[in-house]
């Protein structure tokens, strides 16, 4: 749905509707709908109104500061803060391969954090959506609606959390915010002890997640002519893929399609991803607008995260999940799945893929080794790109000859999916919203399509000195005494 060009030139003549806060999503974010006299929606926006400023304030640290600094971006996934940082330290201090035991205490590091995010996002935040209707009353539609009408589900869901996050404290020392990756490797390998106690239970958590898959399949697929409609936008689809097509979650080249699934180009090393990607602004958000820059701004806007991955990729190189992807690729009938609500469905898949990848571990013995880190010559520049459970995470950091950082970029997969989301919100304003008195249950539908791609804000939001910065002075009867206005190019009025 497009703005028109009265609308844009007289919002004030629109009534103004705001979902503020956005609920059950990681951040802080709200949605404007402006309306005619009618209730017809003219213009609907995604705002991300808190601002965090990383990519400023870690200029001027040591460069071995970075793994450990930059993931208190965010308490939700700062595992793949992490490991981004790190493959970019990698390069720093001159190193392209690491040892087999670092690499793969990694790896298990990433897949513990992607199981447990999925986990959290898909049976904590979106499951009531799911399970009891986007029209279900508020006080019942909630994760503790869940645990009194499905305890065994919400059971499962916690555990499988649990296990995630016992992965993340084995490889990296504590569950948040954890110390395991350095610049060139790791600092310590898995014991048989913890080996044994983490493959103590992952026959049982391949089972549920097995069960979420056929569960999430059931909810998709029973109510199949809406589901496939709800939020659905046409997008170009980005991600890592392994050289031989085979999905991939820690290091690849970059692939990008189109929605009908035409190669837009492939296996590019992500090191160059500048060439390929830019970054636009909008004076009504925090959070920039990257697009494919062979496409261009108004076309090249794509999407990240499960739905894009499982699109992407050629196959799974483990058996369940791969079993699961041909029967989700089979629902598009030849064509990538682009509607909203199939993001939980690739998201679980992912979930299955990563028990399975973490049993495969287990049972390396590389996994234990004892060579766990290499250096080379430094470098003055570093760029490390993993998938994050919410899709294509990059790290750009460039140092001195003292080793302080002097220039940061971070494109976070919220960032990425920013134009998808906010054209799926409009997508599910125009179809589901304009015309009717919109009611709290209507509004949910607005935030169902949000948390499909299970956003992070918080991470996200990274636009210094691109948004107007309003401050007013108010007495205590509630009148504006003065206000000052700071507008995007710096410019202060009264």
């Amino acid at each position: 749905m497009t703005t028109s060009l009265e609308t844009a030139r007289h919002p004030e003549t629109l009534k103004r509707i705001c979902i503020e806060p956005v609920t059950r999503v990681e951040g802080h974010g709200k949605v404007t709908l402006l309306l005619d006299e009618d209730n017809h929606i003219k213009q609907a926006r995604l705002h991300i109104v808190e601002f965090r400023g990383f990519e400023k304030f870690i200029q001027g640290r040591p460069y071995w500061e970075l793994p450990v600094l930059v993931q208190r971006l965010c308490g939700i996934c700062p595992v793949s803060h992490h490991l981004a940082a790190a493959k970019a330290t990698d390069q720093l201090v001159g190193v392209d391969s690491l040892t087999p035991t670092a690499e793969k205490v990694r790896r298990l590091m990433h897949y513990g954090q992607t199981l447990q995010s999925h986990a959290l996002h898909f049976f904590h935040l979106s499951s009531p959506d799911l399970l009891f209707g986007f029209d279900d009353a508020v006080r019942h539609r909630n994760i503790v609606g869940v645990i009194q009408d499905h305890p065994q589900i919400a059971t499962q869901g916690v555990l499988l959390r649990k296990y995630g996050q016992e992965v993340i404290r084995v490889t990296a020392g504590k569950r948040i915010h954890g110390t395991g990756a350095i610049p060139g490797g790791v600092n310590k390998a898995v014991s048989p002890e913890e080996r044994d106690y983490l493959l103590k239970d992952i026959g049982q958590m391949i089972q549920w997640a097995q069960e979420a898959v056929g569960l999430m399949c059931r909810i998709y697929l029973d109510n199949a002519d809406y589901h496939q409609q709800f939020g659905r936008v046409d997008a170009n689809t980005l991600g890592l893929i392994r050289p031989d097509g085979a999905f991939e979650l820690y290091h690849g080249g970059l692939r990008a399609r189109s929605p009908d699934g035409v190669t837009i180009f492939d296996h590019i090393d992500y090191r160059d991803y500048e060439r390929h990607l830019r970054e636009e602004v909008k004076p009504w958000s925090y959070m920039k607008f990257p697009f494919i820059a062979e496409l261009g701004p108004e076309l090249g806007w794509y999407r990240v995260g499960p739905l894009a991955r499982v699109n992407n990729c050629d196959r799974f190189d483990t058996p369940l999940p791969e079993a699961e992807r041909q029967r989700f690729v089979a629902e598009g009938e030849g064509r990538p799945q682009q509607a909203a609500l199939a993001f939980h469905w690739a998201r679980l898949i992912e979930l299955l893929y990563c028990a399975e990848a973490i049993e495969t571990l287990l049972h390396d013995p590389d996994i234990g080794g004892t060579e766990l880190q290499v250096r080379g010559d430094m470098r003055p520049k570093g760029i490390g790109v993993v998938e994050a459970p919410r899709g294509t995470l990059f790290h750009h950091y460039e140092i001195d000859g003292d080793g302080l950082v002097t220039r940061a970029n971070l494109i976070v997969s919220t960032t990425n999916n920013n134009q998808a989301m906010n054209a799926s919100i409009r997508q599910v304003a125009s179809q589901y919203l304009s015309g009717r008195e919109l009611t709290e249950p209507l509004l949910n539908q607005i935030e169902v399509a949000i948390r499909a791609y299970d956003p992070c804000l918080s991470c996200a939001t990274h636009a210094v000195g691109k948004m107007p910065l309003e401050l007013s002075l108010v007495d205590t009867a509630g009148e504006v005494l003065d206000r000052l206005t700071q507008t995007p190019s710096g410019e202060v009025r009264r």
